[in-house]
């Protein structure tokens, strides 16, 4: 397994200070803030722990309170809002410093048939023929306010292999275009067979592009070239069918609108072989620095 993946891996393996008391610590993160899907997904496995195992994901709602401090460990608490029958009902609060800077409800169900029918998957090329972020980044070095971006970036993403279709909104600064991105993701090595896992990983994953096509509406290239500023507001995911986190997931993303220093992404995240695995909306402050 990837050293980096490894290293993720731990990271979700939260510690447990007490019945439904759970306490997570960070990495270090491209900005000095904790990464958001990393509290997202830790909030995940917090609420997880405390459902019988036959309770999968299938729906999560967040809100991003505060900028996290990557340098002070985070305790997540979690009420049992609901154990019913098929459905069960966790709420998870993230504190940091005595004051909350995450909140997640999160539904899980027991498995059971019903009908079925999804949106098809678009057209995408094979992941296999896309460049790698190694291969990628240091193209654009020169377009980033500090160099040194790359070289962060590339650290912070190791434990996924994550390969744009198109140009990413930094390699087509001042061009907008379709608000619409494509991403082929996948963990850098395999996972154990356990359900919870691979949702934690796509929810880690899903909060690291999928503003992107925000910023492709309006030719920016984002944080890292000085020509926007943005955070977090709100995060949303239903989990369809099961999936693997360490086989190809196509993310294909969109933005619908734009207005009043904030921008929406919504997507949808389908398998090699062509099934919705995961429907995502994200809202996020995008501004354009004074």
């Amino acid at each position: 397994m990837h050293k980096a993946l490894d290293a993720l891996l731990d990271l979700l393996d939260l510690e447990q200070i007490e019945e439904d008391i759970f306490r997570g610590v960070s990495r270090s993160a491209i900005i000095p803030r904790v990464f958001g899907g990393q509290v997202a997904a830790q909030a995940l496995v917090a609420a997880g722990r405390t459902v019988p195992e036959d309770c999968l994901a299938h729906s999560l709602h967040a809100y991003f309170l505060r900028a996290g401090d990557p340098g002070a460990p985070i305790v997540y608490t979690v009420d049992r809002i609901r154990d019913g029958r098929s459905f069960t009902t966790r709420r998870v609060v993230a504190v940091q410093h005595g004051q909350p800077i995450f909140h997640l409800s999160a539904s899980f169900q027991t498995y059971e048939e019903g009908l079925e029918h999804q949106a098809p998957m678009p057209p995408a090329p094979d992941p296999e023929t896309l460049p790698t972020a190694a291969q990628m980044l240091p193209r654009y070095a020169d377009h980033f306010l500090d160099p040194g971006v790359v070289d962060r970036m590339l650290e912070a993403r190791a434990a996924v292999d994550l390969r744009y279709v198109d140009a990413p909104p930094y390699g087509s600064i001042g061009e907008p275009r379709e608000p619409r991105s494509q991403v082929w993701f996948r963990t850098n090595g395999k996972l154990a067979d356990d359900p919870l896992l691979h949702v934690c990983l796509a929810t880690y994953v899903s909060d690291m592009t999928l503003l992107d096509s925000v910023l492709l509406a309006h030719g920016r290239g984002g944080w890292a070239t000085g020509d926007v500023v943005g955070a977090s507001l709100d995060h949303a995911m239903w989990f369809h069918r099961p999936f693997r986190a360490d086989e190809w997931l196509l993310y294909d993303q969109e933005s619908p609108s734009a207005s009043g220093g904030r921008g929406l992404g919504q997507a949808r995240i389908y398998t090699q072989d062509g099934r919705l695995a995961i429907s995502v909306i994200q809202e996020g402050v995008v501004r354009v620095p004074r």
